[in-house]
């Protein structure tokens, strides 16, 4: 309370003020006029005392203060509106605005029931985990007693085949063993060695060190010189291979007793055997392999794969006509190719990879049953037909007055709760650089609203719009916007688009026409009951108890919040906590917001909502799935991420040799200008980097050599400056680093928030970029009568001038059978016998040409003039 006289708070309570200073009296307070100030603490000291002196108790502190407040507000405003030729009308406009304030402790407290069936569903919950714990553990122990058999059978057969091999080898190491009486001398041996050789099986390669061709065969070897390799000497023994000198035989080494045991025979290695197999025997016929190829392949991993050189594979590839190195990637065409022409056969590789794991998950995940949902409307049309105001008058907010410039610049997606039923709208930029925009929307969609203002008619967008709605095979309601006009012609709409292939039914169509006004509200509860029925008959159903799936509608980089994507949920509910997939982004929903900025536990099918909690800002039109573990989720976005950067490399690498011919026989003189685009969202990148690319022609090339979502960073300032770019912040700003690279190295850094500006600036820097063009314009020609000869000035040609203007000072060609034979200046230019400066068709004239003094009748004198053009694109 504000402070008041003791006559004020008379008459503001309706009490005589002897009365009133009589009860201040006895309530222990003495003033001594009507003029005295009450303060805030003294009225409450009289407010207790009246209340104890009439019986009632004196209130706590919390009973005297208020438990709202209620704040009216009112703003009147004067608007101009433009009412035809010169005539303008001025309106009055009054908002009018209630809010009302409420202590939190107001606010009712959760039943006491509420937390008694939270606390039996919480019991619940632990009772099914144990059991499933306790299940789970059974399962662990049966399968390790299975285990536990497994291997004792295992071990079981590797003893018996163990006893049963040296059961076999004993056998064999008696067989072989000689006699002891039978001792040949070494004469014989050469005789006997063969039959024993065949009697007993070959021994093991590792075990028969290899026998000189003279003791196997019985006869002299030939001579190799003097330092022949001993055959008998072990090359694996390094004793033997440098103990012994390569000039020394056999018998002098056995003379000089460097050996002291006895040589045995040995058999002859299986392997050195001329009717052994070699190791590495060549084969006889080629070897056709089958090669399992993926979506990409790097050159050096296809020749592993084809146990070729790197070389060969690049040599095949240059003769096919791709310029490739050995550390290229090329696509699963161009290696199919290279496979068949090399002589092999190539398959397509089995994907056990982690998408294969994400789509087993999904499939393994349980399904409920299906059930109604909401439909999803997107809102289409030429750009300021409307759309964005009728979407407002709808949802009672204002959207369009945050966009610049008064258009949407981005994707909108709200859901609006009518008396008729939930409807998911949205709302689509309908500037021509959007154009891939559009086309999401319209997948997206249940039902396309297209909206037209009669007073303009059918444009562009509105063709497009309708070619999306076509190509995504959904339904089409026309809404007939600013029906409130006096210019406003429906027939024309119409007739508009009948032409596009949009009947309405009134002509004998299927698709409904609804005149509305965004303006007034007309027409608003036609429109909202005709995607309803629509949507009724479209029988639209979605599973809500399962795991979230749906698509990325809109994706930015908030400062304080990071990465925030906001989806369309399709099918299931996406819960916070769960863990998604989306694209090459993963992550755990931190928070979940709907349009109004209010935070919500859960979203359900055809509900938009920002989602927080993404490794990074995903693109827009990518699928986001929930998956049970962030393990998997990861695994997904990194294997998307390395196709991403695979397919990436194939676009850039392996060039045509035709392609290179044509780019030598052309690109000397095409210039290039150089882009560093950031924007607030990434739907603006995309837009941004189409429309400035489609600016390229055969003279300039516009190079957008880096773009993403979010500010100006010092990394995007140093790129820009290492290749000379120029720097475009679409709604976002530059950072304090980036500011101080920008002015050390003298950047061009240009800020917009509306994408005409963006393109006609553009536009302006590569006409700069151009330069001038010299172009030469005719102004006038002359037909030559007759030639007169002068002492002074030579040659005068006596004219007609038979179109444009003949002017002194200006260039002239002389054309004799529409022939140029000389080129110089006007010497001279008379009309009769006085100097001028011009003539113009029909008149005669007199022209001396400078320096020329063969004119003859018939020749043409062409007048002509150089004009500098500013070249643009």
């Amino acid at each position: 309370m504000s402070e008041v006289t003791v006559n004020a708070l008379a008459k503001m309570v309706g009490t005589p003020v002897d009365k009133l200073l009589q009860q201040l009296a006895e309530a222990g307070m003495n003033f001594s006029g009507p003029d005295q100030v009450v303060s805030s603490t003294e009225k409450m000291r009289l407010l207790g005392f009246l209340r104890r002196t009439h019986g009632k108790g004196e209130k706590p502190a919390e009973a005297a203060t208020p438990t709202q407040i209620t704040l009216n507000r009112r703003k009147q405003e004067a608007v101009t509106i433009s009412a035809g030729k010169a005539r303008t009308t001025t309106v009055t406009v009054e908002v009018r605005q209630k809010r009302t304030f409420i202590k939190r402790d107001q606010v009712e407290a959760p039943a006491s029931d509420e937390r008694q069936d939270a606390l039996r569903k919480l019991e619940e919950s632990n009772k099914l985990n144990q059991a499933e714990q306790q299940a789970l553990a059974e399962v662990d122990r049966k399968r390790r007693e299975e285990d536990a058999a497994r291997r004792q059978a295992e071990e079981a057969v590797r003893r018996e085949r163990e006893q049963a091999e040296a059961a076999a080898k004993a056998a064999a190491t008696e067989a072989e063993a000689p006699p002891a009486a039978d001792k040949p001398v070494r004469k014989e041996h050469a005789a006997v060695e063969p039959r024993r050789r065949d009697a007993a099986p070959p021994r093991e390669p590792h075990r028969e060190p290899a026998r000189d061709a003279k003791a196997v065969h019985g006869k002299k070897a030939p001579h190799r010189g003097s330092h022949a390799m001993p055959a008998e000497i072990d090359d694996n023994d390094p004793a033997n291979r440098f103990s012994t000198q390569l000039h020394l035989t056999e018998a002098e080494r056995a003379r000089r007793g460097g050996d002291k045991r006895r040589a045995r025979p040995r058999a002859v290695e299986a392997s050195r055997q001329a009717s052994g197999q070699h190791g590495f025997a060549r084969p006889t016929a080629p070897v056709q392999r089958e090669v399992a190829i993926g979506e990409s392949i790097s050159v050096a991993d296809l020749a592993a794969k084809l146990a070729l050189k790197g070389g060969e594979v690049v040599k095949a590839l240059f003769k096919m006509g791709t310029m490739v190195t050995i550390n290229q990637i090329i696509d699963h065409d161009t290696a199919v190719l290279v496979v068949e022409e090399l002589g092999h056969k190539a398959v397509a590789a089995v994907a056990n990879d982690a998408e294969s794991a994400l789509l087993a998950h999904g499939e393994d995940a349980p399904q409920g049953d299906k059930q109604a949902r909401p439909p999803v409307v997107t809102i289409m049309g030429h750009v300021d037909h409307g759309k964005t105001s009728l979407l407002d008058y709808i949802r009672r907010t204002k959207v369009a007055h945050g966009e610049a410039g008064g258009i949407t610049q981005h994707i909108g997606a709200y859901h609006v709760e009518t008396s008729r039923g939930t409807i998911s709208f949205l709302d689509t930029p309908g500037h021509a650089a959007f154009s891939s925009m559009r086309a999401r929307g319209a997948k997206l969609t249940d039902i396309v609203v297209l909206v037209v203002a009669a007073d303009d008619g059918v444009m562009p967008q509105t063709i497009e719009a309708v070619q999306h709605a076509k190509a995504a095979n959904v339904p089409l309601i026309v809404a007939m916007n600013k029906m409130d006009k006096s210019e406003a012609k429906p027939d024309v709409i119409k007739q508009g688009l009948s032409n596009a292939g949009v009947l309405a039914e009134d002509w004998g169509g299927d698709v409904q026409f609804v005149p509305v006004s965004a303006k007034t509200g007309m027409g608003v509860d036609a429109l909202l009951d005709a995607v309803l029925v629509q949507s009724e008959m479209m029988e639209l159903t979605a599973v809500r108890d399962a795991r979230a799936s749906g698509v990325v509608i809109e994706s930015s980089l908030d400062k304080g919040r990071g990465p925030v994507a906001t989806v369309l949920v399709q099918q299931g509910t996406l819960k916070k906590g769960d863990y998604l997939v989306c694209g090459v982004q993963y992550g755990r929903v931190r928070a979940l917001f709907d349009e109004t900025g209010k935070q919500v536990d859960a979203a359900g099918p055809s509900i938009p909502v920002q989602v927080l909690g993404l490794s990074g800002v995903p693109d827009a039109g990518d699928d986001f799935t929930v998956v049970a573990d962030e393990r998997l989720a990861k695994d997904v976005a990194q294997q998307r991420d390395a196709k991403r950067r695979e397919s990436r490399l194939v676009s850039q690498a392996g060039n045509r040799m035709e392609d290179i011919m044509a780019q030598m026989g052309q690109g000397a003189g095409q210039l290039s200008l150089a882009l560093v685009v950031k924007a607030d969202v990434h739907g603006s990148v995309q837009a941004l980097r189409e429309s400035l690319v489609g600016l390229s022609n055969e003279a300039i090339k516009i190079n957008v050599i880096s773009s993403g979502v979010g500010g100006i960073t010092e990394s995007d300032a140093q790129l820009a400056a290492a290749s000379k770019a120029v720097l475009i912040g679409f709604n976002v700003r530059a950072d304090a680093s980036a500011r101080k690279v920008i002015e050390a190295n003298g950047l061009d850094l240009r800020y917009f928030s509306i994408i005409y500006d963006v393109i006609d600036q553009v536009k302006q820097v590569a006409s700069g970029l151009l330069g001038k063009e010299v172009r030469e314009e005719i102004i006038g020609i002359a037909q030559v009568a007759q030639v007169f000869r002068h002492s002074k000035f030579g040659a005068i040609a006596g004219s007609t001038v038979i179109e444009g203007v003949i002017r002194r000072g200006k260039p002239v060609r002389v054309l004799r059978n529409n022939v140029v034979i000389f080129e110089g200046e006007l010497d001279s230019l008379r009309r009769f016998t006085e100097n001028v400066d011009e003539v113009k068709a029909p008149s005669e004239c007199g022209i001396g040409v400078k320096g020329y003094d063969q004119v003859k009748p018939g020749d043409q004198i062409e007048c002509f003039e150089r004009v500098e053009i500013q070249r643009t694109l």
